[in-house]
């Protein structure tokens, strides 16, 4: 058992060893809208059974396995960075989870188009357009928490953004392009982010930009993706997948894919109770 006095160290996903913060284990389940009081017995349980060494991964199953026990929604929402990894492999549904954001922010998207620039043509995972947006956007979707996107990734889709917004300049003048991004489910390495800043070119990652990352926008507009779901089990989440349901929100209005797993009515029940508290913000 730890002694809470003295520092100990972890193992994050990078290999890198950190001393534990407390601080920041209750923030991370102050997010998923824990209250004051569970985030504080459940942080103390943790902390009581740290060990030198102990992984970030192994601490955050600890904690999540608390949450669970306790309310299903908000260990749902705890679990959402773990959700996102469960899309792959194929990373096709991570860019149609991404699409389905930028819908409910109320662009007009596409995805998987064919695009000519002026030297060559390109596959582009999303197109979004609103108002005077108009948003070329790739997707890289890693299974490996400790891949992070390094200044490579920006380099080679900026290059592919200009030769696009060439053409357009040419040949449409009053419709260019005016926004290349790069979205990934992991990080940015700084040389990335430097780049990125510096050429233009707008990046997402999971915490980046700050306070607007593709956690802020999850939890801002409800757009959890099903393999969040503590209810669902996996060989359920993949058949939904696979039906192009990406989302918990898709499930509210279109329950009858629930019926084709051969669910039982209770547990639909409690399948949809848990997506209708995610999807609205409830946590009680």
């Amino acid at each position: 058992m730890a002694n809470k006095d003295s520092p100990i160290e972890i193992v994050k996903h990078s290999g890198e060893r950190v001393d534990f913060s407390i601080d920041i284990l209750k923030a991370s389940l102050r997010r998923s809208g824990a209250s004051e009081d569970l985030i504080t017995e459940i942080a103390a349980r943790v902390q009581g059974e740290l060990y030198p060494g102990i992984s970030t991964k192994e601490i955050y199953n600890r904690a999540f396995a608390l949450l669970k026990k306790q309310k299903t929604a908000v260990a749902s929402k705890y679990k959402l960075k773990k959700a996102i990894y469960q899309l792959g492999p194929t990373g096709f549904p991570f860019e149609k989870f991404v699409s389905a954001i930028f819908s409910y922010e109320g662009y007009q998207v596409k995805t998987g188009q064919i695009m000519q620039g002026k030297c060559v043509t390109h596959e582009v995972d999303v197109v979004a357009k609103k108002d005077d947006e108009f948003i070329v956007a790739e997707c890289k979707f890693h299974m490996d928490q400790g891949i992070n996107c390094n200044v490579k990734v920006p380099l080679y889709i900026n290059s592919r953004y200009r030769d696009i917004q060439d053409f357009f300049r040419d040949s449409n003048p009053d419709n260019i392009p005016n926004q290349g991004l790069v979205i990934t489910n992991t990080r940015f390495t700084n040389d990335a982010l430097d780049y990125g800043k510096c050429a233009g070119l707008h990046l997402l990652s999971w915490d980046y930009p700050f306070g607007n990352g593709l956690r802020d926008r999850i939890d801002r507009l409800g757009l959890y993706p099903v393999t969040v779901s503590t209810i669902l089990t996996n060989r359920e989440k993949q058949f939904l997948l696979s039906r192009d349901v990406v989302l918990c929100r898709q499930l509210i209005n279109d329950d009858f894919y629930l019926d084709h797993l051969g669910i039982s009515e209770n547990r639909k029940k409690r399948i949809l109770k848990e997506i209708h508290l995610l999807c609205n913000g409830q946590n009680n």
